[in-house]
């Protein structure tokens, strides 16, 4: 449907966490973290006392009081940390150039060294301690709760460097790795493209020109493409040296780890995703095997816009409309986004209706930001204020039928979030690859339901084109990131790379991954491509794999549990802050991810609609 409205997104509302960047309210927060940390630092001074000698220390230690009181302080420590910072990027995100959000962003800095430093003697003695005195810490109501957690960290204790090694490593951190993370962000803000629209060079932010991505017209996604390539082009030293220096900070800290066993660059973000390194193989595998599935995708694709091949630029594409007389191309008005959200709302109630009022909650609260502005960050993610435990989500709204799916995998971020708020602060936080069970699960949903409801085949097409989309996006393009990484990171570990050996190493990524359905790689998508310095995490890619093909399980499971469906699948998302990936699976799906059968299930389940797919666009192109 398309029809009347404006097709922008409103402006979220951040008031009811703080009504300003330098309010009264955020130098409050800021006092009492100072006050906090002041109060951990002064517990620390006993607990330091016991780490020469944590080996020894026995269940019924009075160590094992200090370290609970840590924790309480530090979880109060944290929720106003994590607060303020999101509150700031926030602000930052819809405005590059915002003076007083980038100031408190500033202000932060020492205080996440700071909060970072007091926490290493905790996590210490929780590391080295024996296995009977971590369970006498676990008991009563103050930490029990983080028995996952702390059981979890402690499968890493052999990379433990020293006290003093672990406090100056986060230190440097701030002015060192997540740096040239923040000089990236700030410049994906700041950049400008020029770019041909209509006949008319304009020049437009990043955010503006990725949304001309979502463009039914074949030339003005080029156009954006190679603009937004050039831009970066511009930058290709920055950026280099950023790529470099993320991932040599991350390759020397696992040469200092490497104490007892060698640490690989992989170990880090397997652990953070908690899965096994077999899952991730595993996982790998089946994709490759999937490869052909998404070719076919692909072409079909270019055939539906009369050329043999996909390119680049098409990642984002929406469906070609029908026009009378030959198959043609028309842009259209586009969605309005009150229309969008009670589609979404729609396709949510369907599951049940508590989750079509969150969407609508959702946005009668202004908890979405939709808006379009040339000082925008590109891109789209959900954050959770700590405080209140309510979610944002963070969109550019063009009124594409792709920024309604977008937009639909961030509700079910959200809703994730929503779900498990009553819970306690530790189990709320779940791996990455889990984090995108609920998100790619609701775009399954949503187009399910626009499927359902489409009446004819024009319609239908337009649906199980972003449907089918998914299979180039999820088993070719986040492979080929995967694969790029992990090379550059296996040459990196000899020296810098320059330039044009990252551009190659990009280039055969793609070549790889997309074969002949390909007119042309992104040579510089290591470039465009903000996951990449993300300095918090590495290896931002596979977690979207795993995440599409687990929610394509779990959407399974809808089918076959029917009324039954919607408790069971809380009950998985609230399980997600507390078990691994492989735990979770065998308790809810009885599925084991470390073996095939479930991955190929998952691609299987895409078989008839991809055929669908391809008649249709025979038919109709």
């Amino acid at each position: 449907m398309v029809g009347a409205g404006n097709i922008a997104g409103p402006a979220w509302d951040l008031t009811s966490e703080y009504p300003d960047a330098e309010s009264a309210e955020v130098e409050a927060d800021l006092a009492r973290f100072d006050e906090l940390a002041a109060a951990i630092e002064g517990h620390n001074e006993t607990l330091l006392e016991f780490l020469p000698v944590a080996t020894s220390v026995e269940p019924d230690s009075t160590a094992i009081g200090v370290a609970q009181q840590i924790h309480l302080l530090s979880e109060q420590a944290l929720r106003l940390l994590s607060n303020i910072g999101n509150y700031a990027n926030c602000r930052v995100s819809v405005d590059s150039t915002d003076e007083a959000a980038l100031r408190l962003q500033g202000l932060l800095q020492r205080r996440r060294s700071r909060y970072g430093d007091a926490l290493s003697p905790l996590e210490q003695f929780l590391d080295r301690v024996d296995d009977s005195v971590v369970e006498a810490y676990l008991k009563g109501d103050i930490a029990s709760n983080t028995r996952f957690q702390v059981l979890h960290r402690r499968e890493r204790r052999h990379e433990l460097l020293s006290l003093e090694e672990e406090r100056l490593a986060g230190a440097l951190a701030e002015d060192g790795i997540h740096a040239w993370g923040r000089l990236y962000s700030q410049l994906s803000g700041t950049l400008r493209c020029q770019v041909d629209v209509a006949g008319a060079q304009r020049e437009m932010g990043i955010a503006a020109v990725s949304g001309l991505m979502l463009r039914v017209d074949d030339g003005v996604r080029e156009s954006a493409w190679r603009s937004i390539n050039a831009a970066w082009e511009s930058q290709i030293e920055t950026c280099t040296a950023a790529l470099n220096a993320i991932a040599g900070w991350r390759l020397e800290l696992c040469r200092r780890r490497s104490i007892k066993r060698d640490v690989h660059f992989l170990d880090s973000p397997v652990h953070a995703n908690r899965i096994e390194r077999e899952t991730l193989d595993t996982l790998m595998s089946v994709a490759r095997e999937a490869v052909p599935l998404a070719q076919r995708v692909a072409l079909a694709q270019a055939r539906a816009y009369g050329k043999a091949r996909i390119g680049p630029w098409d990642g984002r594409a929406p469906a070609p409309s029908i026009v009378e007389g030959p198959p043609g191309v028309v842009e259209g008005p586009g969605i309005a986004f009150d229309e969008a959200i009670a589609q979404i709302r729609e396709a949510y109630g369907s599951v049940r209706p508590e989750m079509g009022d969150f969407v609508a909650m959702m946005a009668e609260r202004r908890w979405i930001e939709g808006t379009v502005s040339d000082n925008k960050r590109p891109g789209a993610y959900c954050t959770r204020f700590m405080k209140s435990k309510t979610p944002r989500v963070y969109t550019t709204y063009t009124g594409g039928m792709s920024d309604v799916i977008t937009l639909a995998h961030e509700l079910g971020h959200a809703f994730h979030g929503w779900v498990m708020r009553d819970l306690p602060d530790a189990q709320q936080t779940y791996g990455m690859s889990i984090a995108e069970t609920a998100s790619t699960f609701g775009e399954s949903v949503v187009r399910d339901a626009l499927l359902e409801a489409a009446t004819d085949d024009a319609a239908r097409f337009h649906i199980l084109w972003e449907d089918c989309s998914a299979l180039p996006t999820f088993v070719l393009n986040i492979p080929a990131r995967f694969e790029f990484e992990r090379k550059f990171y296996d040459l990196r570990e000899e020296r810098p790379q320059r330039p044009a050996e990252i551009k190659a190493l990009m280039s055969n990524a793609w070549e790889a991954w997309y074969g002949d359905c390909l007119s042309e790689p992104d040579p510089m998508f290591w470039a465009s491509k903000l996951h990449f310095y993300i300095s918090g995490t590495s290896f931002y890619n596979f977690p979207y794999l795993f995440g599409y093909l687990f929610s394509l399980g779990v959407h399974a499971q809808r089918e076959r549990l029917g009324a039954d469906f919607y408790e069971a699948y809380v009950a998985l998302l609230r399980d997600t802050g507390r078990m691994t990936a492989e735990e979770l699976a065998q308790k809810h799906l009885g599925a084991d991810l470390t073996k095939p059968d479930f991955w190929r299930a998952s691609v299987a389940s895409m078989h008839s609609k991809v055929e669908q797919f391809e008649a249709l666009a025979s038919e109709l192109f």
